[in-house]
């Protein structure tokens, strides 16, 4: 979801406040995903290189975490929405990483979307964290070195009950993964698009999922 802050800029606006445009286009995204036939949907939103950012902006942020959840959750208990973090949540404010832990056990049984939202997150930090908790897995015992494969890291990995995913969007023109779902999006089919994440509609999300509708997915085969 990028491009908040030159969204907000561009209106001579402080960056938060295109953070919480953001937010809220997040809400009508999530809205529109059962008429879209969309059952999971995860959206990146703090990497785990986002701590450069400066300290206001990073605060700011967090700020809008907590607020956010604390505003949405009866709305997403209501609609049907499953909420999954991934990241690593040692190093967030205890107060978030709380609530956190309480939408998820709220919206547990919740089927009509599964959404993830990626908070302090890195692909290669959480395969890095994989791999840890994959060797002490055989330091222990438990698990044979020759029965590690492409098969069992995932089971190590934050995303390990969730499936690949079929398209990854970069809004805002950047043409780059930026350490997203890094083992997951193997064959995943990607959209780069010049629109910036608050002016990202509904519609314009239509639109993406029709052109990926037309695409042939060969996973590396020839079609026959």
């Amino acid at each position: 979801m990028d491009g908040n802050g030159r969204w907000a800029q561009s209106r001579g606006k402080p960056r938060l406040f295109g953070h919480r445009a953001g937010a809220r286009r997040v809400r009508q995204i999530v809205e529109a995903c059962p008429d879209l036939g969309v059952k999971y949907l995860t959206i990146f939103a703090f990497s785990t290189e986002n701590w450069k950012r400066t300290q206001a902006e990073v605060s700011g942020l967090m700020l809008l975490f907590r607020r956010y959840i604390q505003k949405e959750t009866q709305a997403l208990v209501d609609n049907g929405i499953r909420v999954r973090f991934i990241g690593d949540r040692v190093k967030l404010d205890k107060k978030l990483v709380g609530l956190m832990d309480e939408l998820e056990r709220v919206t547990a049984h919740n089927e009509l979307v599964n959404m993830t939202v990626a908070l302090n997150y890195g692909g290669r930090d959480e395969v890095a964290r994989a791999t840890k908790r994959l060797a002490e897995e055989v330091a222990a015992g438990r698990l044979k070195p020759e029965d590690v494969d492409e098969e069992t890291l995932p089971h190590f990995l934050d995303t390990c009950v969730l499936p690949d995913p079929d398209l990854v969007i970069r809004t805002s023109g950047e043409a780059r993964v930026s350490n997203f779902l890094l083992w997951q999006s193997a064959y995943s089919e990607y959209e780069f698009i010049d629109t910036l994440w608050p002016d990202f509609t509904p519609d314009i999300f239509a639109e993406v999922l029709a052109k990926y509708g037309t695409r042939e997915r060969r996973f590396g085969a020839v079609p026959v």
